[in-house]
């Protein structure tokens, strides 16, 4: 309750420099929690407010393509387009680089063509594969496909042990045979990346990757669940009683985490931040892997 009100005064000074009657926070500061960490604020609320949360579904969001992508339509594509599934449509290269196609146009089928016989297939068409990274550059969209083409650094295959000065060295290990063999799409927009939802996203993607004959990571799961959970994460809700795999199968990863211990009980929470002021900032807190408490601020 400390953290929230701290943040909420600290969002409507930010916003509001001259306002000077601050009695209505009625929440002590007193051995408040450092909040340092945190690079956004939560707009003020009524902290003891507890309400089930919706969120917008990503077909349906509101864009307008002639401004810069926006920070909400940023957290939606990582949401709703990180971890999907989709069925590959054409041959995926490897490599460490990537393969670029032009957002809007049609694909170069001899540049794919070039690229497969130098870096191979990573991917054929028929293949379920999945979206495990996004990366947003200046003009570019980075897609890395199961993992990515580009092998991971790990220490522990540079280590080599050996006993005395003139014992054998044992071999480096590798520590995942499959690591590298994804690939990575690059989706070049020749400008700064318009504001786009989700689902633009998706048709840009079309020409390698087909989104409508693939359920969702989270489908067939979610049906084993009890209809008021499945019923939740379809409405991209999140409830008291969830633990964590609902959450984020609702609302995605949070944009951030912050833990507090209770000195009086021991008892330790965890709250998932989902946005930043001036957009709806949503707090999920947890209590041993279980929700708690979800609260709104607008």
């Amino acid at each position: 309750m400390y953290l929230r009100s701290l943040i909420a005064i600290a969002a409507l000074l930010a916003a509001s420099p001259d306002v000077h009657d601050l009695s209505r926070f009625r929440t002590s500061l007193v051995d408040a929690p450092d909040v340092s960490a945190l690079s956004g604020a939560a707009a003020p609320a009524n902290s003891n407010s507890e309400v089930f949360l919706a969120v917008g579904t990503p077909g349906s969001q509101k864009v307008n393509s002639s401004q810069p992508l926006q920070e909400q339509s940023r957290l939606s594509i990582i949401r709703y387009v990180d971890g999907e599934f989709a069925k590959v449509v054409q041959p995926l290269p490897g490599g460490k680089k990537g393969f670029k196609i032009e957002a809007g146009k049609p694909l170069d089928k001899s540049d794919l063509s070039n690229q497969l016989r130098f870096w191979g297939t990573s991917a054929n068409p028929g293949d379920t594969v999945q979206i495990t990274k996004i990366e947003f550059r200046s003009k570019e969209m980075l897609f890395q496909i199961n993992g990515g083409g580009k092998k991971k650094f790990h220490w522990r295959d540079h280590v080599s042990v050996g006993v005395g000065p003139t014992a054998p060295l044992q071999q480096p290990v590798v520590t995942d045979p499959n690591e590298g063999r994804g690939c990575t799409i690059v989706l070049d927009f020749g400008r700064e990346i318009p504001d786009m939802s989700p689902d633009d996203v998706k048709k840009n993607l079309s020409v390698l990757l087909d989104f409508t004959k693939e359920h969702s990571a989270t489908v067939n799961w979610v049906d084993t669940l009890p209809p008021q959970f499945k019923q939740a994460i379809q409405d991209h809700h999140a409830l008291v009683g969830m633990d964590d795999e609902m959450v984020v199968a609702a609302l995605g990863r949070p944009d951030r985490k912050v833990r507090q211990r209770d000195p009086s009980t021991g008892d330790e929470t965890e709250d998932w931040i989902y946005g930043s002021p001036p957009a709806k900032t949503i707090f999920v807190t947890f209590e041993h892997s279980k929700v708690i408490k979800v609260e709104e601020f607008n």
